[in-house]
Formats: structure tokens, C-alpha cells, sequence
């Protein structure tokens, strides 16, 4: 039986190698493999889906009013698995859409993204598949202190960390860093004291 798959980890901890790999795993097995990613992640160009370490693989981009149970249906019917990078910026809505395709399609669909956003919240698209996916696993990121990374900082041009703005910046390790909470909030209280 197919299933949705959320597997979710801070900034650099390797989902988007892991996605590729995946991908390649299947692809070798002579399976049919449908990527996705969402329209907004033009970091690496705008049907690029690229991992920190050099991986890289085109994909079909996904606006956030695109419904992909249709673009499933429309055009990639004959697909064995589908594979998604940066599911944190799918709407619910597509994370049902998703959903939809591996119930009534017994497709599976494996999504792999952030849980939260640099303010620790988390992003509508994750909520989602926390909340319906029947798969849910971490991949594990370690902060430069050694203990999990759960935080994704996000830094202006002078390596502050940022607390206020849009949700979405789109952006690698010169705006982001990965850190345990710990740690990220012993760096705001030493901003908001004016210690370096």
C-alpha cells in the first residue's frame, strides 16, 4: 500500500541529496519517477532541484495555485512514485492533492522539506503533512556546538540572526544556518545585549 511520506530535517542535513538519491534508486530499478518542486524555490534556477554536495536533477516546478492531483492526471499518470523537494512551500491544499493521488492512485509520494521557518514556526505546507502523511521521520543536522540542529537562523549581511520578515527568503548557507535552539537563542540574547 502507498503512502505520503514527510521527511523533514533543518538546513543542510542532506533532504534534497537524499530526494536525489531516492530518485535514482527507483530510476535504476526502471521505475518512472515524476519530481516536483515548488515555482517560488529559484535558488538554483527554476526547474533545478540541486543539493549542497553537487547532486542535481530537473524537475517540474509547481505554482501555488497549480493543482497536482490534475497535473498528475493531465500528464504524468504513467509515474511510479512521485518526489517532492522543498514541500515546506506546497499550500494544504497540494499536500491534499498529494494525499489524493496515493489514496485513489496507490502512487507514493515522498516529500522532503523543512518543518519550520527561521522564526521556529512552522510553514503552512509542513503543517499539512504532519498532520495527514502516514510516514513522518527526521533527518538529523548537528548545530557547530555538536548537539541537533533544530533551527534554521536565518542571517542578514553582517551574520546577524533575523527574527522579523516574510517567511519565504530563498536562500543557502550565505542566509541560513542550522542550529540547536540552545544556541540560537544564547546568539539573540548576546544581539539584544550588543555582545559579539
Amino acid at each position: 500500500m502507498a503512502k505520503l511520506y514527510f521527511k523533514f530535517g533543518a538546513m543542510g542535513c542532506s533532504k534534497t541529496a537524499q530526494a536525489l538519491i531516492t530518485k535514482f534508486n527507483y530510476e535504476e530499478r526502471n521505475m518512472r519517477v515524476l519530481l516536483l518542486k515548488p515555482s517560488v524555490d529559484t535558488r538554483d534556477g527554476y526547474n533545478v532541484v540541486k543539493s549542497r554536495i553537487g547532486l542535481q536533477k530537473e524537475a517540474i516546478t509547481v505554482g501555488g495555485n497549480e493543482d497536482i492531483h490534475k497535473l498528475y492526471l493531465d500528464k504524468y499518470s504513467d509515474c511510479n512514485v512521485i518526489i517532492v523537494d522543498e514541500c515546506q512551500f506546497l499550500t494544504p491544499e497540494q499536500v491534499d492533492q498529494l494525499s489524493d493521488i496515493v489514496i485513489e492512485h496507490n502512487i507514493p509520494v515522498l516529500c522532503f522539506g523543512l518543518a519550520t521557518d527561521f522564526t521556529t514556526h512552522l510553514f503552512p505546507g509542513s503543517k499539512r503533512l504532519f498532520e495527514i502523511a502516514e510516514s513522518i521521520s527526521e533527518i538529523k543536522s548537528i548545530c557547530t556546538c555538536g548537539a541537533k540542529a533544530t533551527v534554521n537562523a536565518r542571517l542578514d549581511d553582517n551574520g546577524n540572526i533575523v527574527t522579523e520578515g516574510s517567511q519565504i527568503c530563498i536562500g543557502g548557507n550565505d542566509r541560513y544556518v542550522a542550529m540547536c535552539r540552545k544556541c540560537w537563542l544564547k546568539k539573540l540574547k548576546a544581539q539584544r545585549d550588543g555582545v559579539n
